[in-house]
């Protein structure tokens, strides 16, 4: 019988099994330590910005005028003029850990309560956090030395010091909180050590050997600093699920009577297949975010990339090996009372998923609106969503002591911790004109080697502050000078990112819809179940929208996760969210509508196959999507707001999506169809054969080859 690519690459890893395990773990090590030693290159400010505010980064980079690292520190007392004790204390032992310069005398408030001094870190910027630990203790020391004062620091070094540390401590949170819980979770799904093992043992791998590929790649595109976390987040739950897939599938096989040979080969014609498309649509869907015009997502891309392909090719090769070589040891371990593969009639009759089901079936039309309208009812938020780069200050939590720094500081010299950098750029800038307008402001630094100018201006009223500083004050001031002038900082930013996601997530978007669509029509031969599979996976983002907008953006229950509304969605969580689930979702479509494929070619109607195809894997769907909620809702509990957002945001997705998605609407949809799911459109039969399910190919491994030692027959 025909062997499409998948149960070919799994017979030859059943035929070759100790050269692809040690071909796998070759490439691992290899992977990781050439990677390891090469390092990670992160993408510096004019790579991550976008617009006006890349342009003014740009000149400062190509001038050679790389922004230092400033700080702030602001001494409070109770009465007017009592802080000049604490502050002179202050400066003294900032100035002694001959780490800063530019140190400025001490700027009183409006109402003479409170002082503020500015300086910068000496050296590069970007290594700054690791060198401001001595100056934050020579502040802590002066702040006990005077206790009838209050002493706050804000600024470049020592927020990017408590960034690094909180992402330092939340990535090993999350490695040491989701491993466990998924290993729990396959442990109950499989009832043996051995197998609940495989699935993690081989994500875990994966994600090693991505992280290194990944740092190799970074010399060439460079990555923002989270872009690990967000691998790790994708590839082990990605990784997991592929694995799980392909072992349910061997197991079910087994428990249907089938020989070893015949069940590892249905296996890989059937799951591995599912593995394969899945796989490759998740990539597809990856690389529409290097359509936004963005670096960021660019990085996230690859990343992405890079780790479902390594995970996916692991569960296609690797994982048949072991399996061959384990045999019935893949049972080793085994639980009491849990995973019994004998019970042949609850994994036929689906358990809970068959009760669920019937009603569905039998009222199509009825729960196929009810679903429709709660995922609606759920994506409503989302209709009033606001995105902005969020600051630190919203990063850290309202409660942080860097955030509530930052709010004091704000309070009492409004724009001092986020004030706008206007970069202007001539052919002289000494020329009378320009010696002109910077008169019009107070903070002006010329570099008359570059030809370039720097000014700091406050923004009090952040954003429209911002607004009129570019369309009035700086047109006014410029103007006919000739000279380039062009406004960056945290605010502009901000701005500027949020502009190019508005025009760049159409592009994106247009590109997953185009590609899912054919994909799914290669697949499927189906214009009709590609469509819909569009259709679903857009409820599915919306839905997952409109919580976070809930949850995060107003604050509704975010408490009971631990963490609050800050007003805003992080800039980059949309669109990302948009991708990956758009990816992820594939997982179970691909998986669930092959079964239904595979047993409408047997020659059951469309309602019989949709019942088997959804009772069959109901089991399989259902682990994966509780392990890759685990793995999501661990981020959701980390320190940082984009991680909370984007971990409850894809662990509600992938909730809904296998549940009332795949369980509900998906069922009834097909079925109010009918035989309109399999429209094939005019010309498919020219496509190129993709491998279709309903031959599973049950001839067995070549004889004289053992399989799966110790279990023929």
């Amino acid at each position: 019988m025909r062997r499409d690519l998948a149960a070919r690459i799994g017979v030859w890893s059943a035929h070759h099994r100790t050269t692809a395990v040690l071909g796998w773990l070759i490439f691992v090590l290899l992977a990781t330590g050439i990677g390891g030693a090469s390092g990670l290159v992160e993408m510096s400010d004019a790579e991550n910005a976008a617009g006006e505010s890349a342009r003014a980064e740009r000149i400062l980079d190509d001038a050679g005028l790389r922004k230092p690292a400033g700080e702030l520190v602001m001494v409070s007392a109770t009465e007017a003029g009592h802080w000049q004790d604490a502050a002179r204390a202050v400066s003294a032992a900032i100035r002694g850990t001959g780490e800063v310069t530019g140190l400025g005398a001490p700027i009183p408030s409006r109402d003479r309560k409170d002082a503020l001094i500015s300086f910068e870190m000496k050296g590069d910027a970007a290594t700054a956090p690791d060198r401001v630990r001595p100056v934050l203790d020579a502040v802590s020391a002066v702040g006990a030395d005077h206790p009838d004062v209050t002493i706050h620091q804000f600024g470049d070094a020592s927020a990017g010091k408590w960034l690094g540390d909180l992402l330092s401590e939340d990535f090993k949170k999350a490695e040491f909180t989701a491993v466990p819980l998924a290993l729990g979770i396959l442990l109950v799904a499989f009832g043996a050590v051995v197998a609940a093992l495989l699935p993690v043992g081989l994500a875990l791998t994966a994600c090693m050997a991505a992280f290194g590929l990944l740092s190799l790649a970074s010399h060439r595109l460079h990555l923002f600093q989270t872009t690990y976390s967000v691998m790790f987040l994708m590839g082990f739950a990605v990784g997991v699920d592929y694995c799980l897939f392909y072992l349910r599938r061997e197991r079910d096989e087994r428990a249907a009577g089938h020989d070893a040979g015949t069940a590892l080969r249905i296996a890989a014609a059937t799951s591995g297949r599912a593995v394969l498309v899945s796989g490759v649509t998740v990539m597809v869907a990856m690389a529409g975010m290097f359509l936004s015009g963005l670096m960021l997502f660019k990085g996230f891309a690859l990343a992405t990339i890079i780790v479902v392909l390594v995970a996916m090719l692991g569960s296609v090769t690797v994982l048949p090996a072991l399996l061959s070589m384990l045999g019935d040891r893949v049972d080793a371990g085994r639980v009491p009372l849990l995973g019994r593969r004998g019970n042949r009639h609850a994994r036929t009759s689906g358990g809970f998923a068959g009760k669920v089901l019937r009603p569905v079936l039998a009222r199509p039309k009825i729960f196929a609106l009810a679903s429709a309208a709660v995922l609606l009812v759920l994506a409503a938020p989302a209709l009033g969503m606001k995105t902005e780069q969020l600051g630190l200050e919203k990063q850290f939590g309202s409660g942080s002591r860097l955030s509530v720094s930052y709010r004091q500081i704000q309070e009492k010299f409004p724009g001092g911790p986020a004030p706008a950098r206007v970069v202007v750029k001539a052919d002289d800038i000494e020329a009378p004109a320009l010696r002109e307008a910077f008169a019009g402001f107070d903070e002006v630094t010329v570099h008359r080697e570059q030809n370039v100018a720097e000014i700091q201006v406050p923004l009090p009223d952040g954003a429209a502050s911002l607004s009129e500083l570019r369309r009035e004050r700086l047109p006014a001031a410029f103007d006919g000078t000739g000279a380039q002038v062009h406004v960056t900082g945290e605010t502009a930013g901000s701005v500027d990112f949020n502009d190019q996601l508005r025009r760049g997530i159409v592009p994106v978007l247009a590109f997953i819809t185009a590609v899912t669509f054919l994909l799914m029509l290669l697949c499927f031969r189906s214009y009709v179940i590609a469509l819909t599979a569009i259709l679903l996976n857009l409820l599915s983002v919306a839905a997952a929208y409109g919580v976070m907008v809930a949850v995060f953006q107003h604050g509704w229950g975010a408490s009971l996760i631990g963490s609050e509304g800050v007003g805003a969605i992080e800039a980059w969580i949309p669109l990302f969210v948009l991708v990956v689930l758009f990816g992820l979702s594939m997982d179970y479509h691909v998986f669930v509508v092959s079964r239904i494929s595979e047993a409408r070619e047997r020659g059951l109607s469309t309602r019989d196959a949709i019942d088997e195809g959804i009772r069959r894997t109901a089991g399989a769907v259902t682990g994966a999507a509780v392990i890759m909620v685990a793995v999501f809702a661990v981020f959701g509990t980390l320190s940082m707001q984009d991680m909370q957002q984007m971990g409850v945001g894809l662990a509600v997705a992938v909730l809904l999506d296998a549940t009332l998605v795949r369980m509900v609407l998906l069922p009834s949809v097909m079925t109010l169809l009918g035989e309109r799911n399999w429209r094939t459109p005019r010309g498919t039969s020219r496509l190129p054969d993709s491998g279709r399910q309903g031959e599973p190919a049950t001839e067995p491994v070549t004889p004289g080859v053992p399989v799966l030692p110790g279990t023929r027959g």
